[in-house]
């Protein structure tokens, strides 16, 4: 069998923590920044472990990050 493709979207997104969960970048801080509370900006700074649901989506798009 051929090897199984990487989505690239993926991989530039996404990361694998040591314990299996998928860690992300935050989402909403690209613009409007001003009509954001200090609380969410604040909140949302680094990154963010996704939920399960959305670790289902991503983990068959990446293979080899196991």
């Amino acid at each position: 069998m051929p090897k199984m493709k990487t989505k690239s979207s993926c991989k530039k997104r996404f990361k694998i923590t040591a314990s299996g969960r998928i860690k992300a970048g935050q989402a909403g801080k690209r613009h409007g920044m001003i009509k954001r509370s200090t609380k969410f900006i604040r909140d949302a700074r680094g990154t963010t472990v996704l939920a399960k649901a959305d670790e289902q989506i991503i983990k068959p798009m990446m293979p080899y990050a196991r």
